[in-house]
């Protein structure tokens, strides 16, 4: 059975009721084939809504990560915030801390998340889908779906917290990050990171 199509203006109203992921409230629509009330229940049941109530708070307490892969050539930071000192020393938060400082050096993400990607380069990767489908012969009512569809590809593949995790492809590192604070009871964020490989050229080089 194929999956039942979801509107992002669906998504984005279950994500504005209940604050969760993006791909969560999608994959969430997909489950309850669209049902709004019945993904809105979903998210509750798995811990994930109670997120956005911990949006509000501050989290200025947390941790500074880091990884070096073997051969020492490829290494990653990772600032995780969280609301107390007792959480930032708890064993769980330290792990995730390391899984993401993991997961940055082996997919090398170039941003936070969707919201972190400047407009214009979303602008023209939007102008080459479409263009590209459109030299397919793809059919202009279903264009605006396709672009949709692979400006998330973009996005998993370019933006850590949407990527697959790569110990657990089947949710997200924002997924790990939303089950972690759940069961912490308190709000658990990825501030900044940055990844640096031996020989690698920068901006201003």
């Amino acid at each position: 059975m194929a999956e039942k199509e979801i509107a992002a203006g669906q998504v984005k109203e279950l994500r504005t009721k209940t604050g969760a992921g993006m791909m969560d409230c999608k994959r969430a629509l997909q489950e309850c084939s669209g049902d709004f009330e019945q993904a809105v229940k979903a998210l509750r049941e798995k811990g994930l809504a109670s997120a956005k109530k911990r949006q509000e708070k501050t989290a200025d307490q947390g941790i500074i990560e880091s990884y070096i892969h073997l051969g020492r050539q490829i290494g990653a930071l990772v600032e995780l915030n969280c609301e107390t000192d007792f959480v930032a020393r708890n064993e769980q938060f330290g792990e995730l801390a390391h899984f993401i400082a993991l997961q940055i050096a082996a997919v090398n993400p170039k941003y936070l998340d969707r919201e972190s990607v400047p407009t214009e380069l979303i602008e023209s990767e939007k102008a080459i889908y479409r263009a590209k489908a459109e030299a397919e012969g793809k059919p202009e009512k279903v264009l605006d779906r396709i672009v949709d569809g692979m400006l998330d590809k973009f996005f998993q593949e370019w933006c850590l917290l949407e990527q697959p995790f790569i110990k657990d492809p089947s949710v997200s590192v924002g997924e790990l990050v939303t089950q972690t604070a759940a069961k912490l009871g308190e709000k658990v964020q990825v501030r900044r990171f940055e990844r640096f490989q031996v020989g690698e050229r920068t901006e201003e080089e």
